[in-house]
């Protein structure tokens, strides 16, 4: 069993050294360059603030796809899909010959090009002198969506030409005409899937060299404009619209100049066309003199702000106060947010890597909302659906650093119950049964059909929002958001269980029949060790909340827990993937899952000899029947190696979990390395976890956090620290160091009391 070498808690115990090495990260360790070799093979990121985004562009001036929080196109036949909303971010630019937008991107023509994300600052920054001919001009573009005021964002171009003359600039909201193709995904099987996006002449494979556009079926869905207008006088556009048979949302716009002296006042005008909506100004330039542009955005949807009108008012606003008035204020809030960090000394390329997968993760989440992370944040891919991904690998990663961002995920599960315990109902169970898909505003079911196995085999994902409610009271000790949030879920998924298990009388042990592996190949497979180990622990947490709250358990919830099957071989002194009446025998992208019992959120109780068995028959599964595996798997040997001590290995599949899955120049995670199924945030999440739980040994447990494991130490580092963390109530910095003796030590000092972060 493992030792419990101390207690993290509130009152801190004893024994722990109180003066760690304090640790910071440097201003490039939060930046990320695109230079002129990334255009070629150019995968953009996006800028969020949890409610709406856009997405990057090589220029900085193209208007790019946007998506908004859980606005969701439900077009019968089809499952939800994301609805795009106006992309907001375009400014294009005529230097009298030609469109800065509709011009090849070429070296030649883009001169001294460099594009900065500033992850500390949560701004894109765009820099290059465009090349024309005769005419050039120097661009500077900088973006971003607002982290203090989620209603708003904005976008500068700043531009110096090196000629006089005539010239036209276009701000627009961009209204994206509808998807080319449709799919019936509801409906269609896999085989009419597949024939039905090979009759579009399109297909399924990634497309090399790696970009966002993998899969022919995650295209976004549609907003169709209700009513559009805007104000040549007032430089004022607006929309208002609805996701296709969703919900209603608007969008709005405020331009502002900053022109030289004596520079002749510029011409407006209003284009507005059914399918286009802009403000063009016409204007003389100087050579040599400095123009700047300034685009304010306010969005909103149902049961999120107030629409066209107020956003029309919250766009002027941000406008009269101006450009850096905003930015500085969103930059504020990015740097409050980084005060909870984790910090390496000694690798700045993985310090980088680590700040990324964080960054993305903070832009797509929002505190005190009951709002989910779709699995691919904001964008069309894997629907902007939810998975297990948001209760299992994104919600422990944002836990201890940013708990009440955490407590939006788990409070999704919550406001969706009622949806999920309509299903178990449904499907002949009690409880709760959660889909595997669920959508990310009404929490039902929207697995494609050719997935439908997924849909109704894959039930771990129970387990997995069990256990992400009961680690949310562990680490915060909130008794009374246990009682009227967290209970009834757990609640309901034990009363799930309880009624989806069966009792084997000949072999005196329950089971659970059909279902699907984590390890997806494997498909109505019985016993599958981690579901069962899952669905465990959802059944002995649910005894024990019942005893932290006062209330009667059912005792059948223990019984079947102790009696519940978990495969072993007792010859191998392992645990097994399944059932022994189950073949282990297919090419999968993860070989074997027993990796995953060591996962933080289960951490399986086994001994160390098992441990290593376990993890060695992961190894040698992954070499002999791995199959371009997925990033989920790299980070998850990294864990099971550093429970094991082996810090050279932990940090071999720690790095193995960046390369090649990071994408350029942004570290956009993919699936796998081959593909290029793009904010794979569950890869993010299992990443950040690495450094919580994996090398630290930490564990959420039942005093809260708990030192389980012993801490390890990457030779290459020379400390690891965990800035500025949560636990009930009260904040720590822990860290990572050798003493003189080269023993790796975990040491821990309070820094205050919980803020409003």
């Amino acid at each position: 069993m493992k030792a419990r070498l101390f207690f993290l808690q509130a009152s801190l115990g004893l024994g722990l050294v109180l003066t760690p090495m304090i640790v910071r990260a440097t201003p490039a360790d939060f930046e990320l360059v695109a230079s002129p070799a990334d255009l070629a093979a150019y995968f953009p990121t996006y800028l969020a603030n949890g409610y709406f985004s856009t997405m990057s562009s090589r220029r900085g001036t193209r208007a790019t796809h946007a998506f908004m929080v859980a606005l969701m196109d439900y077009t019968p036949g089809d499952v939800s899909r994301p609805a795009l909303i106006p992309g907001w971010s375009g400014i294009d630019y005529s230097d009298g010959r030609a469109w800065l937008n509709r011009v090849s991107l070429t070296p030649s023509a883009f001169r001294d090009y460099r594009q900065v994300l500033d992850m500390h600052a949560g701004t894109l920054t765009t820099r290059y002198r465009w090349v024309n001919g005769g005419r050039s001009s120097d661009i500077l573009v900088s973006t971003f969506v607002s982290q203090a005021d989620p209603h708003l964002a904005a976008t500068r171009l700043t531009l110096t030409p090196r000629f006089s003359g005539a010239v036209r600039l276009e701000f627009s909201l961009r209204l994206w005409p509808p998807p080319a193709h449709r799919f019936a995904l509801a409906r269609l099987t896999l085989a009419q899937m597949q024939a039905a996006v090979a009759a579009s002449g399109q297909s399924l494979q990634a497309v090399a060299p790696a970009t966002a556009d993998r899969a022919a079926i995650w295209y976004p869905g549609q907003t169709e404009i209700d009513a559009s207008g805007g104000s040549a006088r007032h430089r004022v556009l607006w929309v208002r619209g609805r996701a296709r048979y969703g919900l209603a949302m608007a969008e709005a716009a405020a331009v502002r100049f900053g022109l030289p002296p004596d520079t002749p006042p510029p011409v407006t005008r209003l284009l507005k066309t059914p399918h286009r909506l802009a403000l063009e100004i016409r204007l003389d330039v100087r050579k040599g003199a400095t123009y700047t542009f300034e685009k304010f955005i306010a969005a909103s949807r149902a049961d999120w702000g107030a629409g066209a009108r107020t956003d029309a008012a919250l766009a002027e606003a941000a406008r009269r106060g101006g450009f850096a008035v905003l930015r500085d204020q969103h930059v504020a809030a990015w740097h409050r947010l980084w005060r909870s960090d984790i910090v390496i000394s000694g690798d700045p390329a993985m310090q980088r890597a680590l700040h990324a997968d964080l960054f993305y993760l903070l832009e797509n989440s929002t505190a005190d909302t009951a709002w989910p992370m779709a699995a691919c944040g904001f964008s069309p891919n894997y629907l902007g659906h939810v998975f297990w991904d948001n209760d299992s690998w994104d919600f422990p990663a944002l836990l201890l650093l940013h708990p009440r961002r955490a407590k939006s995920l788990v409070m999704f599960r919550y406001r969706t119950l009622g949806a999920a315990m309509a299903r178990a109902k449904a499907h002949g169970f009690r409880g709760a049964m959660y889909p595997w898909e669920s959508d990310p505003q009404y929490g039902t079911n929207q697995t494609p059909r050719f997935a439908w196995r997924n849909a109704l085999r894959e039930i771990h994902v129970n387990a997995d929002v069990a256990i992400a409610q009961w680690q949310y009271y562990l680490a915060t000790g909130d008794k009374t958001w246990l009682r009227h949030y967290g209970w009834p879920v757990i609640h309901a998924v034990a009363r799930f269980w309880d009624s989806r298990v069966t009792y084997d009388a000949a072999r005196h042990r329950y089971e659970i029949l059909h279902v699907v592996s984590p390890d997806e190949d494997y498909d109505n497979v019985d016993n599958d060790t981690f579901t069962n180990a899952v669905a465990r622990k959802a059944l002995r947490i649910a005894g024990q909340a019942a005893h932290v709250l006062g209330v009667t358990p059912d005792p059948r919830w223990a019984t079947i827990a102790a009696g519940l099957y978990l495969p072993y071989s007792r010859q191998q002194n392992r645990y097994l993937d399944f059932g022994a009446g189950v073949a282990h025998d297919r090419k999968t992208w993860m070989g074997s899952t027993l990796a995953w019992l060591v996962y933080p959120p289960l951490d399986l109780h086994m001994s160390e000899t098992v441990r290593r068995n376990d993890f060695n028959f992961a190894l040698h599964a992954l070499k002999s029947d791995g199959d371009d595996p997925n990033d989920m798997l790299m980070v998850m040997l990294s864990v099971n190696a550093a429970t094991l001590g082996d810090a050279p290995a932990a940090y071999h599949w720690l790095r193995r979990s960046v390369v090649g899955f990071d994408k350029p120049p942004f570290d956009v995670r993919s699936e796998t390395v081959t593909n290029n199924t793009g904010y794979l945030l569950s890869a993010s999440g299992g990443f950040v976890q690495n450094f919580i739980y994996g090398f630290t040994g930490l564990r959420v447990e039942g005093a809260g956090v708990e030192a389980v494991y012993p801490p390890v130490l990457p030779p290459a580092w020379r400390a690891l620290t965990l800035r500025d963390i949560a636990i009930r109530g009260k904040r720590y910095n822990i860290t990572i160091t050798r003493d003189a003796a080269g023993v790796t030590q975990l040491q821990q000092t309070p820094v205050g009391l919980a803020d409003e972060r």
